[in-house]
């Protein structure tokens, strides 16, 4: 470890995966905000490569970014880069040798791997590869199985499928670090989750969004629409060490019973709910609890409570925005009412009192720093920044889109608190036009069915002009 520590290391190459593209950069640097860190990239950087050079950091800082994203594959210590063979040799024979030494020792053992982006080569040319690279002095032995050091040769084709070139547009080489979280993609998909809805969150994106809240161990995380998400947010974040807990206004959700959104399964288990999902994964001792509560109607204390704020609303597409109310002036219980038994009243919850709401609770009730990250479904013909809702106490961090369809999509948005609320911000809030709430966000429904219905339309025109043409 003393060796680590006393190398000076000029940069770090991070391989990063080619989905969910737009929230790779957030996740990284909010990951690097985490350890104090600012993001610096290397010249000529490009947001949609698959590599990224950075510098200032320590391998004991890759290595915490490593062991939670889940937008990056591996890291590795860069030793030489070129847009060919030859550059990529002068880089590296003027590479520190006191950087390189301790890894090409006698008593070391070692492997090379080579990794082509956009492009499969035989065997064989792996082969001629590796032996092209016979002046680094590697006085160690090769052990394909159990390397103590493992290197490796990267080479980037470009992101075109279609337009493919012979040689490599750029060429890395440098020390294996770490790898990245990519496997909690599959351990923890919601093919293999004991309790899911109709809703539950894919997750990657689940374990994307802690990452964006910077959400850390000892922690306290809180959805205010849990049931929307089907405990997808709070496994994510319990993963991390972070204490969870969750409300939503669906009284079967919340205790698990009622119909089941898997293929040929009628009801839900006795055990089918929340706090299942968190004991399947080893978290449970984390699970704080689950309540019925409406988010209009916050049942929590003055004060801040909350670390982070995570949540994915229900857009009234395949979960309805209803909140408790009437629109009559008073609605008395019958004479034979029983508490037990009551169902409260409900009405339409528009998406943007559901966003008005959400960001004036969490500038009430998260610490200082502490981060809202919820999604913003758009209708893509008419999206403008302006559209995002605002709120004083809370600074936009970043605003990534995920494609749903041709016409819509959701925005990942992530805010920051930076200060307490006061008196003035009601009044800043009514004279600045740009904290009112978008009222287009009432139609997303309509729009997005709307969309479908054109489609639809269009292929009905589409085969009747084939058949009209004698096409099949």
């Amino acid at each position: 470890m003393a060796i680590h520590c006393s190398r000076i290391c000029l940069q770090y190459l991070i391989h990063l995966a080619q989905d969910n593209v737009d929230f790779r950069l957030p996740e990284i640097r909010s990951l690097l905000s985490l350890r104090g860190k600012p993001f610096d990239p290397g010249e000529n950087f490009k947001e949609k490569s698959p590599f990224w050079l950075l510098n200032g950091l320590s391998e004991e800082d890759v290595n915490s970014i490593m062991a939670r994203t889940v937008c990056a594959k591996s890291a590795f210590e860069l030793w030489g880069h070129g847009r060919t063979h030859s550059e990529l040799r002068n880089t590296l024979l003027k590479y520190p040798t006191e950087n390189m030494s301790p890894f090409l020792q006698k008593d070391s053992t070692y492997k090379i791997n080579v990794y082509t982006f956009n492009k499969t080569l035989e065997f064989e040319d792996r082969i001629k590869k590796i032996d092209a690279m016979e002046y680094l002095s590697f006085e160690g032995r090769v052990n394909l199985r159990n390397p103590k050091h493992i290197f490796c040769l990267l080479e980037d084709y470009g992101t075109d499928p279609n337009d493919i070139p012979d040689e490599p547009l750029y060429i890395y080489f440098g020390r294996w670090i770490a790898d990245g979280q990519r496997e909690l993609i599959r351990s923890h998909s919601v093919k293999n989750r004991h309790f899911i809805g109709n809703t539950s969150m894919d997750a990657g994106l689940s374990f994307i969004m802690a990452n964006h809240a910077r959400v850390k161990a000892h922690d306290l995380v809180y959805d205010p629409f849990v049931g929307t998400g089907k405990s997808s947010l709070l496994v994510a974040c319990s993963h991390f060490g972070a204490y969870v807990c969750g409300t939503d206004i669906d009284y079967n959700t919340i205790h698990g019973i009622g119909k089941a959104s898997r293929k040929n399964q009628k009801w839900r288990g006795p055990d089918e709910n929340i706090r299942a999902n968190l004991r399947q994964y080893g978290s449970e001792k984390l699970y704080v609890d689950v309540l019925v509560s409406d988010a209009s109607k916050p049942i929590w204390r003055d004060g801040v409570l909350f670390d982070a704020i995570i949540t994915d609303p229900p857009y009234g597409i395949r979960e309805s925005t209803r909140r408790t109310g009437s629109q009559k002036d008073s609605v008395k219980p019958s004479e034979d009412y029983i508490g037990d038994s009551h169902v409260p009243v409900s009405m339409a919850y528009h998406l943007s009192d559901i966003f008005t709401d959400l960001l004036n609770f969490s500038a009430q009730h998260l610490v200082i720093g502490g981060r809202l990250v919820y999604w913003l479904p758009i209708y893509r013909p008419e999206y403008c920044e302006e559209m995002v809702p605002l709120n004083a106490c809370l600074r936009l961090v970043s605003n990534c889109e995920q494609t749903l369809s041709s016409h819509t999509s959701r925005r990942l948005i992530t805010m920051e608190k930076i200060k307490e609320p006061e008196e003035t911000d009601a009044l800043a809030h009514l004279s600045d036009p740009h904290f009112s709430p978008y009222q287009g966000h009432n139609a997303f429904r309509e729009k997005y069915f709307s969309g479908i219905s054109k489609r639809t339309l269009t292929g009905k025109e589409e085969t009747n002009k084939m058949a009209a043409n004698g096409g099949e």
